[in-house]
């Protein structure tokens, strides 16, 4: 059933859709702005975040090389030892 409402009704009416409307879109005005700063945000952090990673790799290929380094030593320590013994008895006069 068709309701009928005077010209000063409609115009109120349509003043409130569009009050509504105009609000509706200041805030998806707002939602874009700071969808915009949270990507340029996001953009900034993964490139930081790029610099951690890099340098964390630089640390562990460190790392790595020192382990590297402390197990050479730790195979060849036992023959150094040795070594350093027979020169030490040798000097002494001791014979083996």
């Amino acid at each position: 059933m068709a309701e009928y409402v005077t010209r000063e009704e409609f115009e109120a009416r349509v003043g409130v859709l569009e009050r509504e409307v105009d609000g509706e879109n200041l805030v998806t005005r707002h939602i874009l702005e700071q969808t915009r700063r949270n990507a340029d945000d996001l953009a900034a952090l993964k490139t930081r975040l790029d610099r951690v990673e890099r340098k964390v790799d630089d640390l562990g290929q460190k790392v790595d090389g020192l382990g590297q380094k402390v197990d050479a030593q730790t195979t060849g320590l036992p023959k150094i030892v040795g070594d350093v013994m027979r020169e030490v008895l040798d000097e002494r006069g001791h014979t083996g």
